[in-house]
């Protein structure tokens, strides 16, 4: 991947794992946006986007995704928490779960990558994009006990339920990916680095990044 050239970097991740921070401090150090499947969706459901009403946007103005970013103020300010919209744990299996609604995200997705470089978090980000030259796609996991500990801290839940959480997740992901891909998301021939999380910090995996991509 060359970083002086447009270039997308999408990065797949296990709850729990700390790879959505990754992905935000990645694309604050690359001075990019980060995307990840809740702002997505959150833009879907706010401004009521379907493939149709997509393609009416593109068709009033070649450089439509700028202007709509402009109008919904997004852009690189949308690694600041402030601007950050973030799933709770409970929301998570109501996302994305229709076939338009899946084609909208992949439309949508496909012109982050086409219209600026940028940092793609999500569960089909990796296959949507996986034509894209200029690409590099990463798998960040980490072991069930540290993820434990993750989820327990982020979302305040005993031992018991964030293990319940993980499974449940873990579950629901790969069931939409291999439902929308036909592959699974531990199949680590979909990307360019698989990252494990254990004894490093989310900033050491920053920087084995970005030493990766030179």
């Amino acid at each position: 991947m060359n970083k002086n050239e447009k270039f997308v970097i999408t990065i797949n991740r296990e709850l729990g794992s700390g790879g959505r921070t990754v992905g935000e401090k990645l694309a604050a150090k690359l001075g990019v946006p980060f995307y990840d499947k809740a702002v997505i969706k959150s833009l879907e459901e706010k401004y009521h986007l379907t493939v149709e009403e997509i393609e009416t946007l593109k068709g009033r103005k070649q450089n439509w995704w700028a202007d709509f970013k402009r109008v919904v103020g997004i852009g690189e300010g949308i690694v600041n928490r402030s601007k950050y919209y973030q799933v709770a744990m409970g929301e998570e299996p109501e996302l994305l779960t229709t076939d338009e609604v899946f084609k909208a995200e992949k439309e949508i997705v496909n012109e982050i990558a086409d219209e600026e470089s940028s940092v793609i978090a999500g569960r089909t980000a990796f296959f949507i994009l996986r034509n894209i030259p200029n690409r590099l796609s990463i798998l960040i996991q980490a072991p069930m006990a540290q993820r434990i500990e993750r989820v327990m801290r982020k979302q305040g839940l005993s031992r018991e339920d964030a293990e319940k959480a993980i499974k449940k997740v873990d579950k629901m992901r790969e069931n939409y990916v291999n439902k929308y891909t036909g592959t699974s998301r531990y199949d680590t021939r979909n990307y360019d680095l698989v990252i494990s999380m254990e004894g490093k910090t989310e900033d050491e995996v920053v920087d084995l990044i970005l030493k990766y991509i030179g």
